[in-house]
């Protein structure tokens, strides 16, 4: 009894690893499939945009050689 446990507890050990995961994140459908990972790139996409305002990334460069004024964007008026 104990050496039958012991046997499927090594195939289990040999199999389950090489499955993947025991739920698909997406569908097996493929054009439902595209849909869901596109989603989940615009989101990583994103994620990015937030991250780079978390850190004041998508700030104007104060060493840029433009006039910019306030911050906001080149200034219209020359001097």
């Amino acid at each position: 009894m104990w050496r039958r446990l012991f046997g499927l507890a090594m195939l289990a050990a040999l199999l389950l690893p090489g499955s993947g995961c025991m739920i698909n994140q997406y569908s097996s459908d493929p054009l439902v499939r595209m849909e869901q990972m596109m989603i989940d790139s615009e989101n990583l996409r994103q994620f990015h945009d937030e991250w780079r305002r978390f850190w004041m990334n998508d700030q104007p460069s104060h060493l840029t050689p433009y006039r910019v004024h306030g911050g906001v964007g080149p200034a219209s008026s020359s001097l």
